[in-house]
């Protein structure tokens, strides 16, 4: 029997590119994310498991309520949640931050990944056998800031307790938690990093990326451990990238 997994932000980007490797690796996969017509393009590009396109806003308790639901009825259990799905607000000063840009980004990347780990738990704690694993995507922002990025850095810090705190609660379930600290993967959100960013000295420079598909091929090793093994944090990032060290 196929395992089953729920990937968040699966309609682009990091979400994509892991659900379209789990499906091929043969898993089942729940396609969660705001645009249905989003993830019906990332079904469509599956070569082989089974794919449920189901369209989720993880800031809406009710939209999770329902997501859990179908995955429990369509696939009768979960082993794998990777909660993925984030945003982030325009970059700033912290003193012309709205209140509804730091709301925003605190319902998706914060509260949205809470919301999903706690359906999580009540699914991998009442099915048989009982456990499953959740992997946080938690950027090398969890660790270093961007300037002028305070709702996003803050979101990030905090998934890092997110997942201390689930991994822990989990053990008596067999519930693994992980989490993947991501640095400059290639997508539509990091064009404008590859052209140029801002860096800490106020200098404006093209930054390093690399392949998405190596966060793919490592979010699949840590699903692919059994249950009585986790990687507890993995970063994940372009070799050449502004972070280790001064730069």
């Amino acid at each position: 029997m196929a395992k089953v997994a729920i990937v968040t932000g699966a309609g682009s980007g990091i979400g994509r590119a892991v659900s379209l490797a789990l499906l091929k690796a043969g898993w089942s996969v729940a396609l969660a994310g705001r645009r249905a017509e989003a993830l019906d393009a990332t079904a469509a590009m599956a070569e082989g498991g089974e794919a449920l396109a189901h369209a989720t806003d993880v800031a809406d308790p009710d939209s999770v309520e329902a997501l859990f639901e179908a995955v429990k009825t369509w696939f009768g259990r979960l082993d794998l949640l990777f909660n993925n799905a984030g945003t982030g607000a325009p970059p700033g000063p912290i003193e012309d931050h709205s209140i509804a840009h730091w709301r925003r980004v605190v319902d998706v990347n914060l509260t949205g990944a809470f919301l999903c780990t706690r359906a999580a738990f009540r699914l991998m704690k009442a099915q048989d056998p009982h456990g499953g694993r959740i992997v946080n995507n938690g950027s090398i922002s969890a660790h270093t800031p961007r300037p002028g990025s305070i709702a996003y850095t803050a979101t990030k810090h905090a998934i890092t307790g997110l997942t201390k705190s689930t991994a822990l609660d989990g053990r008596a379930f067999d519930i693994a938690c992980g989490q993947i600290d991501i640095g400059n993967a290639a997508t539509d959100m990091t064009r404008a990093i590859a052209r140029g960013a801002l860096q800490a000295d106020g200098s404006l420079k093209a930054e390093p990326t690399m392949d998405v598909q190596a966060v793919a091929d490592a979010v699949l090793y840590m699903a692919g451990l059994p249950l009585s093994a986790n990687v507890q944090f993995m970063t994940v990032m372009a070799t050449q990238m502004p972070y280790i060290g001064r730069g």
